[in-house]
C-alpha cells in the first residue's frame, strides 16, 4: 500500500512552457507589420479554428458509451468509455480523440505492475494550449476504481488540474480511488498488449524535470533521452459500437 501511495503522489502534471513572440521589422509605410501571402493567412486562420490547435473549440459532449482503438508500437487494444463514471474526463478524452490529438504520443512513464502514462504532445506548439486547458474534477463513481486495465486522467494535488495526461492501470491501484483519480473507461480487448508496454525506464529520473523538457522540446527530446520507449501511434473512434 505504501508503494502505491508513493507512486500516486508522483502522478503530477507539471504545467507551463515559455511562450515566444516574434516580430518582423522593416522600413517604410508598413514597418513593423508582418505580411504573408493570402494562402498562408488562410492556413493560419484554419489552424486557429481547429480544435487541435484551440482547445476552447473542443467542447462536444461525449456519447454515454463509446469505443476507441488504441494503436501502439506493441499492438492494438480497445477501450470502452462510460461517460457516467467521469463525465468531464470522458468529454475531454472524446474531444482529444476527435481532434486528432493522439498521434505519435510517447508513453513516457511506465512502471511494471503499476501503470503507464501518456498524453504530452510531441509538438510543443500543439501541446502548450492543451496543457493550460484544464477540466473540472469529477466525483468518484460508486464501485468503479483503478483496477487493472482501467484508464484515468493524471492530476496534481490541486483541484481541477486534469488536462491531457492519463494513465492505464497495470494492476489493482484502488489506493488511488480516495485521492480523486476517477477512471473514465477500461480496456475491453487486448489487455495483453498493455502488459507488453516497455517499462525498462520505470519512474522518470528525479531532479531532471523530464516532463518540463518534454513539453518544451517535444518528441526530439524524449526519443533521444529514452530511445526504447513505446508510443501511442493513434487513437481512433470506433463507429457503431
Amino acid at each position: 500500500m505504501a508503494r502505491y501511495l508513493t507512486f500516486a503522489a508522483l502522478l503530477i502534471v507539471f504545467a507551463g512552457c515559455q511562450n515566444g513572440l516574434s516580430m518582423l521589422g522593416g522600413f517604410g509605410q508598413n514597418a513593423g507589420l508582418e505580411t504573408r501571402p493570402a494562402s498562408l493567412q488562410e492556413e493560419q486562420v484554419e489552424q486557429e479554428d481547429s480544435p487541435l490547435r484551440n482547445p476552447e473549440l473542443a467542447t462536444e459532449q461525449a456519447p454515454d458509451t463509446f469505443h476507441v482503438q488504441v494503436s501502439t508500437t506493441k499492438g492494438d487494444f480497445k477501450i470502452e468509455v462510460t461517460r457516467g463514471w467521469s463525465p468531464n474526463g470522458a468529454d475531454r478524452f472524446y474531444n482529444l480523440v476527435q481532434s486528432g490529438y493522439f498521434e505519435d504520443i510517447a508513453i513516457f512513464r511506465a512502471i511494471d505492475g503499476f501503470m503507464f502514462q501518456f498524453g504530452i504532445h510531441g509538438d510543443p506548439e500543439i501541446g502548450r494550449p492543451w496543457s493550460e486547458s484544464t477540466i473540472q474534477d469529477d466525483p468518484k463513481f460508486p464501485n468503479i476504481g483503478n483496477l487493472k486495465g482501467y484508464i484515468t486522467f493524471a492530476k496534481t494535488n490541486l483541484p481541477n488540474s486534469r488536462s491531457t495526461q492519463m494513465f492505464i492501470n497495470l494492476g489493482d491501484n484502488s489506493a488511488l480511488d480516495k485521492m480523486g483519480f476517477t477512471p473514465f473507461g477500461r480496456i475491453v480487448e487486448g489487455i495483453e498488449i498493455a502488459d507488453e508496454i516497455n517499462t525498462e525506464y520505470g519512474e522518470n529520473p528525479r531532479g531532471e524535470n523530464v516532463q518540463g523538457k518534454f513539453k518544451a522540446e517535444g518528441n526530439d527530446y524524449i526519443r533521444e533521452r529514452f530511445p526504447n520507449l513505446d508510443f501511442i501511434e493513434s487513437i481512433s473512434l470506433l463507429e457503431n459500437e
